[in-house]
């Protein structure tokens, strides 16, 4: 089995069993207390503390441990907030930012603070300028990620935090994905991260606040991490986390080249071996080990299933693999293909034959996805039947993802350049994937009313 999914989760690294075993033995008692026991406690969470501080970049007394990613994400964003409530309530995150992010800023714009979120390109980046213009007078923090989670795509972290610098506005950036490659650059405020995404322990997340920042931490506050995470700390796994993410930090280059070149080429046999096939992301400026493509015509669970049961472990962002049959709002952000969706993040250690084993199965495991629901590759049209009308209507009210778009694609082949075909859809991926699958094939969108969609066909070559 290939576990190809690490930008969800990785196994424990060696170093960090090490380490959690011999702190289980070492590090149980109360770092709060002066004696013998406590005292040894304490080293072991300083230690650990200042390893990590290292690895962030900041000074270690900027550094609070956390019980997971997402606590340390509401803490920072909410600390913030409050710290400047005099300077005002606006918060600015972007549209494909983790939703621990996006639920803290529900939560914020329902108790009556402004949120103000700033779109981002098809390759999923936002534009340092378009970002500067929605900082204004009264915004109190922005937020965003360094890499994308689904995508890959590295954001301009050290412009925006120059604009966000010169506006006098502090930035959280959320490092869960890129933390283990390599540290953040620009003039950041505060930062958040998730030991389990380095193989570290699940359960240890970390918030670093900048010096100078204003910072007040909600909810009740005890002696404990700078009151941003009341209890008692987890000391072993602490010690496991920061000895984890200093052992990849000293693997982290030579890995990175070598996961790039395995991701490259995933990127350019994909499209040859598997036709209507979109990569997502930014080609260039990505993380290493990780890339999405999205396939037409295939329902994304069943094809998850199918690469599970060939021996690969994958995720997906598409609406038939989420239990609200919503799409990613990351892909919707993005404008792009959502169904037969696939992300690929390679482990430490994935070889050359682990990733052309994955490039000989995946052919088949599309294909037989995409035969079960009747849809063929290759949606090219022909010259349309002598008489052929001019303007067809699909019924597809109540079809889930990817049917409406199977039966355009069926429909489409029958009507002449120029026609048009009405597609009606109340399947909220269809918002998504319609235009999507016209601007890869060539065929025109002209917009949406209600559940209508109208879509013009292309001369027979322009596909």
């Amino acid at each position: 089995m290939s576990y190809f999914d690490a930008a969800s989760s990785l196994p424990l690294h060696p170093v960090a069993r090490q380490a959690l075993l011999a702190s289980v033995d070492e590090g149980w008692a109360d770092p709060g207390r002066p004696h013998r026991e406590g005292r040894r406690a304490r080293m072991l969470l300083d230690a650990a503390r200042e390893t990590a501080a290292e690895a962030v970049g900041c000074r270690p007394d900027e550094l609070r441990f956390t019980s997971s990613g997402t606590q340390a994400l509401h803490a920072g964003i909410t600390g913030a907030l409050a710290g400047r409530r005099r300077a005002g309530r606006r918060l600015v995150v972007s549209a494909v930012e983790h939703s621990a992010v996006l639920h803290t800023a529900e939560v914020h714009e329902r108790a009556g603070g402004p949120v103000r979120q700033v779109g981002v390109d098809r390759t999923g980046r936002v534009d340092a300028q378009e970002w500067a213009q929605a900082l204004g007078d009264d915004c109190a923090l922005a937020c965003l990620q360094s890499a994308n989670h689904e995508v890959g795509t590295v954001q301009p972290v050290e412009e925006v935090a120059a604009a966000c610098a010169e506006a006098g506005v502090p930035l959280l950036v959320d490092a869960a994905q890129s933390l283990p490659w390599g540290p953040v650059e620009g003039a950041w405020s505060l930062l958040t991260a998730s030991a389990h995404k380095w193989g570290g322990p699940a359960g240890v997340g970390l918030l670093a606040v900048r010096k100078g920042v204003r910072f007040a931490p909600q909810g009740p506050v005890d002696e404990r991490e700078s009151g941003t995470a009341p209890g008692f700390e987890n000391i072993p796994a602490i010690v496991a986390a920061a000895a984890a993410l200093r052992a990849v930090r000293a693997e982290a280059d030579a890995e990175a080249a070598r996961l790039r070149a395995l991701v490259d080429r995933i990127r350019a046999r994909v499209p040859e071996l598997v036709p209507d096939t979109e990569i997502v992301g930014d080609p260039v400026r990505r993380l290493p080990h990780l890339v999405t493509f999205s396939c037409l015509y295939v329902d994304g669970e069943a094809l998850l299933h199918a690469l599970d049961a060939a021996g690969y472990s994958v995720s997906s962002g598409s609406s038939c693999t989420s239990s609200t049959l919503t799409p990613s709002h990351v892909l919707r952000a993005m404008g792009v293909l959502s169904e037969g969706n696939v992300r690929v993040s390679l482990p430490p250690g994935t070889t050359e034959s682990d990733v052309d084993r994955f490039l000989e199965v995946l052919p088949g495991a599309v294909e037989g996805v995409r035969a079960h629901l009747g849809a063929g590759a290759g949606t090219a049209a022909g010259p349309a039947p002598s008489g052929a009308a001019s303007e067809v209507t699909v019924d597809a009210l109540g079809k889930l993802c990817p049917l409406p778009v199977i039966e355009l694609a069926k429909v489409i082949e029958g009507v002449p350049a120029g026609g048009v075909v009405r597609v009606l859809a109340d399947d909220e991926a269809a918002r998504l994937d319609i235009p999507a699958w016209c601007e890869m094939t060539g065929h025109a969108f002209e917009g949406v009313e209600g559940v209508e969609y109208r879509v013009r066909r292309a001369e027979p070559d322009a596909g």
